[in-house]
């Protein structure tokens, strides 16, 4: 009998990502490390430092003199050619300072003396505390993270719901309200509930600020000026941070504040909430069989059931929106308060950005790849909606108020009459018919009422699918 392992015989599993999105999940977030993962920092820590240094030699500040074109070109490629080889001396350079920013710093430096402009290396890091290198990193890399990955994709779902409620505009419903049977409504104009919802937060996450300071250790320029009193440091610094697209902070700590961050990510955590409520949507439509899945080749949906498609595209979403809701609540949380000055709770928690974000991306993903792997049933809806006449019981009373005002009957109570008749009990065709037809109310209205079915209860539902447009 083999014995198991003692824990510290156990085999090594070190060089594997602890995280699913960088293991199982790594195809579907992939594009976010380009700009949250540690070197997609770094690479824009670079880029500031840079830009930097050619804003202050552009400006001939201390003697210096404008580099020339090829000049810029040659350290601009500094941030723009970063890979491999930038990532590796960062890494063994943090190993000794300990400190994230000043190995930049030290790399900006040596790659000075290499492209032969050592007498303007003293400008490196000139005036700057971390956190206003920090600040315009951050800036940049949520900035593009947003707009060039999380709002995309965030359209691709969307503009797929979109088409799905334009498909079924015209799809009667049995609507559920408390999840009970209620006023018919349409397929297409439920989700389009959603692409409107959706619309309307997309548009504040496109509007978002991302700030920056750069105004020094404690945001009063004091170290600027004693080196050049008769610069306007803060009209630099603000045209600077602003020539790199996006926007400046002049009050502020050594920190800049992060309240544009804790909006960005209450708004994304809002979209993530739509979302979430999009995937138990359409999961409970699936278990009622409104929608049926289209079959994926070779794939199986459960190991002992051969016959099962589950909604996994739409259960994965709805927990990995749950992770990234709790995650971007705990960033906002966090990141409104510093202490006095500042305190460094805010590098740790900023460092998980891209893992909130990839969550919500990996939920985006599913819901895509979900809304493209569904067909509406219509039997399965029409066969619900001839199982609940009594739901036009709202029309009828509604009607019979309407023939009371107009003098046209003298029926007492209308909606009494009508929960009688239909509360708690199915009511058949037949069986309302004979209702309506012995009403005290008029002949058009009567023939109104008897002409309706719940297929046909709907109202404005398949034309309110325009607003979307």
């Amino acid at each position: 009998m083999t014995s198991l392992p003692r824990e510290h015989d156990a085999i090594s599993f070190g060089e594997q990502p602890l995280s699913p999105l960088d293991g199982r999940y790594r195809t579907a977030v992939a594009p976010l490390s380009d700009y949250l993962s540690e070197s997609g920092l770094n690479r824009a820590r670079v880029e500031v430092e840079v830009e930097w240094l050619i804003a202050l030699t552009d400006r001939s500040l201390f003697g210096t003199a404008p580099l020339d074109e090829a000049q810029k070109e040659r350290l601009r490629a500094l941030y723009r050619g970063f890979g491999a080889d930038e990532i590796a001396w960062l890494a063994e350079k943090e190993a000794v300072t300990r400190h994230d920013v000043k190995a930049v710093e030290y790399l900006v430096r040596d790659r000075l003396a290499e492209l032969g402009l050592e007498h303007i290396a003293e400008l490196t890091h000139f005036a700057c505390t971390s956190e206003d290198i920090n600040s315009a990193s951050y800036a940049l890399t949520v900035q593009r993270a947003v707009t060039q990955v999380w709002l995309p994709q965030l359209r691709v779902v969307i503009d797929r719901l979109a088409a799905l409620a334009h498909d079924h505009r015209d799809a009667p419903m049995l609507s559920r309200t408390h999840g009970q049977p209620a006023t018919p409504t349409t397929m297409g104009k439920e989700l389009a509930v959603f692409v409107w919802r959706l619309e309307r937060v997309e548009r504040q996450i496109a509007a978002s600020e991302f700030l920056a300071k750069f105004s020094g250790a404690t945001g009063t320029w004091s170290a600027h000026l004693a080196a050049e009193p008769d610069t306007d440091w803060p009209a630099l610094s603000r045209e600077f941070i602003e020539s790199l697209g996006i926007g400046f902070n002049v009050l502020t700590t050594q920190i800049e504040s992060h309240d544009w961050q804790v909006e960005l990510y209450d708004r994304i955590r809002h979209a993530g909430g739509i979302l979430h409520n999009l995937a138990t949507d359409v999961w409970t439509y699936i278990s009622l069989g409104y929608f049926s899945q289209i079959p994926v080749a070779g794939a199986t949906g459960s190991s002992t059931m051969p016959h099962k498609i589950n909604p996994i595209r739409f259960e994965n979403a709805e927990a990995n929106l749950e992770i990234s809701g709790g995650l971007l609540a705990t960033l906002a949380q966090t990141l409104v308060t510093s202490r006095l000055q500042r305190d460094l709770t805010d590098s740790t928690t900023q460092r998980n950005i891209g893992v909130a974000l990839g969550h919500s991306l990996l939920a985006l993903d599913n819901l895509a790849r979900g809304l493209t792997e569904i067909s509406l049933a219509q039997a399965a809806l029409d066969a619900d909606l001839d199982g609940n006449w009594e739901v036009l019981a709202e029309a009828i009373q509604t009607v019979v108020r309407a023939e009371i005002v107009a003098g046209r009957s003298q029926i007492s109570d209308p909606y009494a009459l009508l929960k009688d008749l239909t509360r708690g009990r199915r009511v058949g065709a037949a069986e309302l018919a004979e209702f309506v037809r012995g009403l005290d109310i008029g002949d058009a209205a009567k023939e109104r009422l008897l002409a309706l079915t719940p297929a046909t209860y709907t109202g404005l539902a398949s034309e309110l699918v325009s607003e979307i447009d």
